[in-house]
This record gives C-alpha cells, sequence and structure tokens, in this order.
C-alpha cells in the first residue's frame, strides 16, 4: 500500500484537528514487507547487534536481503545471524570486506559509532546509524567530512524525524504562529545512579580490549558495557545523548537552527560520582581516575540561548517531550501526542499550508501517515522506525539526503556535547557555530575532540 501527496494531507488535515486531544488517533493501515523484489533488494550486513542493534538491523533486513552481521560479542552476533546463510563476525572489518554488502546498520555503543561510518563509506557502503552519532563534537566533524568526500548516503537513526506529530509540530512553530522568538524546552527524564562497581574478568565470548575502542584501558565491569554504557562519560553522555540526540534534534530543527548552534550555553547537573575537583581533560585523557560508578548526570538544567534571541532549555523533567513557546501560543510534543491551543485554532487554510510544508519537511519523500512513535522505552519496533528506514533505502535509489543526514545531526548531537561540557566545566560557555570552537576557553576547546588509543583513532 503506497500514500501520495493527497493522502498524505488527508490525514495531516484530520491528525491536525484531533491533535488537542490526549493523543492523535493513528488509526490507518500499516505497510509490511519487502517493496522491492527479490532480485532488487539491498543485501545488508548489521554491525552491532545487541537490542536496539537488532531491532534497526532486523528492520534493514525485512526491506532488504540479510547476508552478515558483526558483534565483538561472538554470542551475539551468533545469535543474530541465527544459523542460516548470514555470515557471524567478530571484526566488522570483515563484513566492509565483502563486496556483496550495499548497506550497513550500526548499532553499537556510542563511542564506537564514528569509526565504523567512516570505515563503512569508505569501504562504498550506505549506512543506518543508531544516535548518537558522535562521542565529541569533533568526531562529528570528520564524519560530515567522509560522507561529503565519498557521497555515500547515511541516515541516523532519529526516526522521530519519521513521525509526522513531530514534523507537525516543527512546521507549525517555523510558520510563525507561535511567534517571532521563541523557547524551546526539551524534557529528558533524569538518570540513573549506580556503583561502585565490582570489576571482573570479562566473559569469554567478549572481546574487551576492542569493546573500550578509542577509550582508556580499564578493567570490565559487567556495568559498564551493553545497555549500561550510556551511562559512563567515557563511552556516551547520560540522558543528554541518549534520548537528548531525540529531543534537541527536533527542537533545534523547529527553531531554525538545524544548520547551525548556539552562541552561548549554561547549565548546570548533578554529577554524583563526580568529585568537586574533577579534571574533565585529564580524566578523558586517561590521566585522572574517579569511582568505578555511573558518572553521567542524573539531574540537569541547561539553556541554550541562539544568535536570534530564541532559546532551548534542557532538563530532566517533567515527563518526557518538547514545550514549544512563543508570544503567541505554545505547544507540546513527545512520542504519543501534539497538543495546544495553536493547534486547535487553525482553519482548513491553515492545515493545508501546514500539511504541505511537512511534506517539504520530509523532502517530498512517501511517509506511511500512521507513522506515529508510540514506544517511549525507544524498545520496541514502532513504525516510525520502519519509516526511517524506508526513507533511507528510498534515498539510496535516488542518491538524495535522507531525512536524518549527518550535517543536520552534526549540529544538533554537538548541542548535546556542548550542554555535558558546559556542566562539567561549571560556567557559561561562548561557541562559534561558524567555526565550531569555543571562543576564549582553552580548557573548553580542548574538549571539542578526545585523546583516542593507539589502534583505534578516527581516521576522518
Amino acid at each position: 500500500m503506497t500514500y501520495n501527496r493527497s493522502d498524505r494531507r488527508r490525514f495531516l488535515k484530520r491528525s491536525l484537528v484531533a491533535a488537542g486531544s490526549a493523543a492523535v488517533p493513528w488509526f490507518y493501515a500499516r505497510r509490511s514487507g519487502a517493496d522491492e523484489p527479490a532480485g532488487e533488494r539491498l543485501r545488508v550486513g548489521c554491525i552491532g547487534v545487541g537490542g536496539r542493534g537488532t531491532l534497526v538491523g532486523n528492520t534493514a533486513c525485512r526491506l532488504g536481503e540479510k547476508i552478515a552481521c558483526a558483534d565483538v560479542d561472538g554470542e551475539r552476533a551468533e545469535r543474530f545471524a541465527g544459523g542460516g546463510p548470514c555470515a557471524a563476525y567478530t571484526d566488522y572489518r570483515e563484513l566492509l570486506d565483502r563486496q556483496d554488502v550495499d548497506v550497513v546498520t550500526v548499532g553499537t555503543p556510542d563511542h564506537w559509532h564514528t569509526r565504523i561510518v567512516i570505515d563503512a563509506v569508505k569501504a562504498g557502503k550506505d549506512v543506518y546509524s543508531e544516535k548518537p552519532l558522535t562521542l565529541t563534537i569533533d568526531e562529528g566533524k570528520k564524519l560530515c567530512r567522509a560522507v561529503a568526500q565519498t557521497g555515500r548516503v547515511v541516515q541516523v537513526g532519529t526516526q522521530q524525524r519519521s513521525s509526522p506529530q513531530f514534523l507537525m509540530a516543527v512546521a507549525l512553530a517555523q510558520s510563525g504562529r507561535l511567534g517571532k522568538v521563541l523557547k524551546a524546552t526539551c524534557y529528558l527524564g533524569a538518570g540513573p545512579t549506580g556503583g561502585p562497581f565490582a570489576t571482573a574478568d570479562p566473559p569469554p565470548h567478549l572481546n574487551w580490549d576492542v569493546w573500550l575502542g578509542q577509550c582508556p584501558k580499564v578493567p570490565y565491569s559487567r556495568e559498564r558495557c551493553h545497555g549500561s554504557f550510556r551511562w559512563w562519560l567515557e563511552y556516551s553522555g547520560g540522558k543528554l545523548t541518549d534520548w537528548g540526540a531525540h529531543h534537541l534534534d527536533i527542537a533545534q530543527w523547529a527553531l531554525g537552527y538545524d544548520e547551525s548552534g548556539p552562541v552561548e550555553i549554561e547549565g548546570r547537573g548533578e554529577f554524583p560520582m563526580i568529585p568537586d575537583d574533577f579534571d574533565p581533560v585529564a580524566f578523558f585523557a586517561g590521566k585522572a581516575t574517579i569511582p568505578n560508578g555511573y558518572n553521567t548526570a542524573t539531574q540537569f538544567e541547561v539553556t541554550h540561548t541562539f544568535a536570534c534571541g530564541s532559546t532551548m532549555v534542557v532538563q530532566h523533567g517533567p515527563g518526557n517531550g518538547i514545550m514549544i513557546e512563543g508570544e503567541k501560543g505554545r505547544i507540546y510534543v513527545n512520542r504519543a501526542r501534539l497538543s495546544g491551543k495553536p493547534i486547535e485554532a487553525l482553519t482548513q487554510a491553515d492545515r493545508d499550508r501546514l500539511a504541505d510544508e511537512t511534506i517539504r519537511l520530509y523532502k517530498g519523500k512517501p511517509i506511511d501517515p500512521s507513522a506515529v512513535t508510540t514506544d517511549a522505552s525507544n524498545t520496541g519496533r514502532d513504525q516510525a522506525t520502519v519509516e526511517h528506514m524506508r526513507n533511507l533505502f528510498a534515498c539510496i535509489k535516488d542518491r538524495s539526503q535522507p531525512v536524518s543526514d549527518v550535517f543536520t545531526h552534526h549540529r544538533a548531537v554537538s548541542s548535546c556535547h556542548l550542554s555535558n561540557l558546559a556542566m562539567l566545566l561549571g560556567r557559561k560557555l561562548r561557541w562559534d557555530p561558524a567555526k565550531e570552537d569555543f571562543l576564549g576557553d582553552e580548557q573548553a576547546s580542548a574538549l571539542v575532540a578526545r585523546p583516542q588509543r593507539a589502534g583505534y583513532e578516527n581516521e576522518g
């Protein structure tokens, strides 16, 4: 089943009428299965096949042909391969060496995304990579260069860009109906606490040294690995890069800064495992240690100020979603609903214009209007993830930019990193979004990149 422009406009009009209620009703048939004849389907290799990696890998394989997978945890690789014709590797480079792999999915921990995506595009592969795409701002610069140089198509897994209610929110904010100077507040949820944790020998099926990659070499702890890696600054950025990569992306897009960034960042956060004399430069270089526990922010509030005067506030709660407000009104959007008086007040002509604008935002590609994201835990197979993968496959065909390209995502995730740096340094930071560097702050500038272990450097 396909959806043309008129179908989408009719759907968007109806959903806007209902958007003032607790949730937008999405009573439309969903598509499933592959769109292409077997002989024309893209051949898929999946790198990093844990929880989310398995989900996005299988989503891609439903649209293409599953032929290879790789994971430094051999048990995970074998489980994903399933004993069929899919080859299983523990070294992703063997997968990339295969000439019969057309597109790869990357579902590894965050600190491996940049290295693998750069290697993949240089090997001639198109890519779907989970978010956040980078560990540092400098990695984003390298990725943008590599993708521009190779001409490969790379979709970042910020699937909210493929969900109609978020497209509607962006379109309404950009229309001026909320006001000229806007404030977007991103509610991400509080981060967990835990530790200090015990160390142990790594399990025999896991290559711990390779799992650590570019990061400082430390003894294995079960809590550092797999799903809980995101609560360690060495490998991720906590809630600021986990949910932040989704919500800051939408908020910055709505404010019109998806190709730029803020000029000032100021905030505070609670880091229970980090001492008062913490030196982030020494820590990320492996020259300082802190207790062996979750060390990302548990509670936080950070304000980003843009050149036009609009602001983006990032805080732990309440709830999970995005509030966008101006002098003319406000709207609220999350994975379950889009609501607010400005939506209820739209006329039929307004709805028509808004529907057309969402099509422009989605770069003219078809989208299933039932593609609402409803899985707040981000573990289920929501329809927006399916549509996001379809968008990649469509863009691979015509060699166009997908809706979540590396260039705009780099700007959004840079704001996530800027949030963490402002909190860790404990002072207001001034940022030049054109030069992508701090103004008059050598210590902050030193944190745009991090030292990387020999043999695991990113070569962008």
